[in-house]
């Protein structure tokens, strides 16, 4: 049986924190697609294939891993593909209650997929996209903050 999972989000941009989810969840999964969706709700500092790019970039050598792009619910998605799972890294007591709504709405939208909490570590705890990408636009040093196969000066913001 193979056990699909994905690992959905902006990751405006991805950081160490994202890639400490997806590296341990490969010791659970077969796969995992992680899939960059539109987020109406947010602005996007870096393009979509900018962002796909980074994360690319970060797993190349990883076969178990793809990045795709999807629009719509979550769970549509994965019908689509055929992934059972949705991966979700959980930071803070504030965070769980947020994915705990939204995995309970998946739920009831589509009972075949199960969402599936992974805690960060502790050291990634404070670690979000939204300080990053202040971080980054501000002129600071953000290399501590995102996967070391991701030069950031290598990446044009979208909109500046």
């Amino acid at each position: 049986m193979n056990r699909k999972a994905v690992f959905p989000g902006s990751f405006d941009p991805f950081t160490i924190g994202h890639e400490g989810i997806v590296r341990r969840a490969l010791s659970i999964f077969d796969e995992i697609i992680i899939a960059v969706g539109a987020n109406t709700l947010k602005k996007n500092y870096y393009s979509l294939e900018t962002r796909k790019e980074m994360i690319k970039s970060v797993f190349r050598d990883e076969p178990r891993i793809r990045v795709e792009h999807y629009e719509g619910l979550t769970v549509d998605y994965c019908t689509s593909i055929g992934a059972g799972y949705l991966v979700r890294g959980l930071r803070t007591a504030a965070d769980f209650e947020f994915e705990r709504a939204i995995a309970q709405v998946n739920r009831v939208l589509e009972a075949g997929i199960e969402s599936v909490f992974l805690l960060t570590v502790p050291e990634h705890s404070h670690i979000n996209s939204t300080i990053v990408r202040d971080i980054i636009s501000n002129g600071g040093n953000a290399s501590i903050f995102v996967p070391s196969a991701i030069d950031l000066r290598s990446f044009k913001p979208e909109n500046k």
